[in-house]
């Protein structure tokens, strides 16, 4: 018995309609009419579940729960938050992992993208 994989996020929102189009317009993400969208990973994705201590500053001690998003072309997301007016939480992150820039939400919530470096 083991878990295959992640087969949902879910969070509560005061604009339903709203952070579907923020998501739409930002992400590419374009939901269904019962508010969710299904992402199909690519083959070289990778789904990181990790625990981070309460008192982490990696992302606001507020929020619970922190999306990753993994990306291709980083440079190309930054160009288009930037078109679109969407400033970056903090400065790109460069490591040994990849490479990491923050965006918030319009509810406030720190979104990770996640360029893996290449093998």
């Amino acid at each position: 018995m083991k878990v295959k994989g992640f087969g949902g996020i879910f969070w509560r929102t005061k604009d339903v309609h709203g952070l579907k189009e923020w998501y739409k317009e930002t992400l590419g993400i374009e939901m269904n009419d019962w508010n969710g969208a299904i992402i199909t990973p690519s083959q070289d994705n990778e789904t990181i579940f990790s625990l981070f201590k309460e008192d982490s500053e990696y992302f606001p001690k507020e929020q619970s729960v922190m999306i990753n998003f993994q990306v291709d072309h980083i440079e190309e997301w930054m160009e288009h938050f930037n078109k679109l007016g969407i400033p970056l939480i903090k400065e790109v992150e460069k490591s040994e992992f990849g490479t990491f820039l923050w965006i918030a939400d319009p509810e406030g919530r720190w979104i990770e993208l996640w360029e893996k470096n290449a093998e």
